[in-house]
């Protein structure tokens, strides 16, 4: 699931690791170059959180959703797009 979303918005993978907990529940990450994909899961709750954090012009973190979509196939699916980062001169940007 995670290699597929890296595949599909276009970033460098690194490397993933994952994590099942017991009795269930998974947390996975995708290092990228462009920074990372992370999941959690509580499947007992029918809920799963997502960060998709990547930097660059040719990445395009909102093509990981129908692929974590196809996979967990959710009732529903909400989004925050948040802009976090730091430009070249060190200032900021809002």
């Amino acid at each position: 699931m995670l290699v597929n979303a890296v595949k599909a918005c276009g970033a460098t993978l690194i490397c993933v690791k994952t994590h099942k907990f017991s009795p269930q529940g998974v947390t996975g990450v995708a290092v990228l170059s462009e920074s990372h994909i992370s999941i959690h899961t509580w499947p007992e709750l029918g809920y799963a959180a997502m960060d998709v954090f990547t930097c660059g012009e040719h990445v395009k973190p909102e093509d990981t959703i129908p692929e974590i979509e196809k996979f967990l196939k959710p009732e529903k699916t909400e989004v925050m797009d948040i802009k976090r980062g730091i430009i070249n001169d060190g200032e900021v940007k809002e």
